[in-house]
């Protein structure tokens, strides 16, 4: 019997990093920063919806919890004059108080600008699930998502998938497109993943999103003969 496993958490340590980044050695300690975590992601994540945004880092010492918010949509998380940073930070300096914690930390939040929304799997779900929400065939929301991320040049392939009561059908099914390549099986190759889920009048629709961006190994075969890689050529395919 065969084990999905998340693309993600198979390679970090190749081409991923962990997004919550905190070492505590007391286990009093570690469940405190765990459970934290989970109540900031989760309340961030409800704030935040439709915000385009595309992961949520956390990053924290004895002192500093930072939060870094990377979307698309600086603009609108930032708000006029700073506004909705201001707020979000004072929504998770509650949470926190709530909590109970031992120590109280300074709270800072970074909001970076993802360049290519059509590279993340996760802003892509979430176009995919807003035309599901506004009515749209889910046929024609699977074509035309699948055909604007192929679009970018820094995408090699792609994978949508849609299963429940589409079209408010009685019986739920599973629905899905793609194009190009996703070797999952191969750790080099740099694939994002995502799951997003739709709340429509007859249901939850749930979506899974692959989006393959080529091989990253340009740089260890540059660092081998002694020369620096281009930039441009980081990330090479192997067809």
């Amino acid at each position: 019997m065969t084990h999905v496993a998340h693309p993600y958490i198979q390679r970090l340590g190749i081409n991923r990093d962990w997004r919550s980044r905190w070492f505590a050695a007391d286990p009093k300690r570690f469940r405190e920063y765990l459970r934290t975590d989970a109540a900031v992601r989760k309340l961030l994540e409800q704030k935040l919806k439709g915000m385009s945004v595309d992961a949520l880092e956390i990053e924290r010492d004895e002192k500093v919890f930072r939060i870094i918010i990377k979307t698309s949509r600086p603009g609108i998380v930032i708000g006029r004059s700073g506004e909705g940073a201001t707020r979000l930070k004072k929504d998770v300096d509650m949470l926190l108080r709530t909590l109970k914690l031992e120590e109280k930390p300074d709270i800072k939040i970074d909001i970076e600008e993802v360049r290519s929304p059509e590279t993340s799997a996760s802003i892509v779900g979430q176009m995919a699930a807003e035309g599901l929400e506004k009515r749209m065939p889910f046929r024609r929301v699977l074509k035309q998502t699948a055909e604007k991320v192929m679009a970018n040049r820094d995408v090699q392939g792609v994978r949508i998938t849609m299963s429940g009561r589409l079209g408010g059908t009685d019986m739920a099914r599973k629905e899905e497109v793609k194009k190009g390549r996703i070797p999952l099986q191969t750790l080099r190759a740099d694939i994002d993943f995502a799951r997003i889920r739709a709340t429509l009048p007859y249901g939850v629709i749930g979506i899974k999103v692959w989006i393959y961006r080529g091989d990253v190994f340009a740089d260890r075969r540059a660092n081998s003969n002694g020369e620096k890689a281009p930039a441009n050529r980081q990330r090479r395919s192997r067809n």
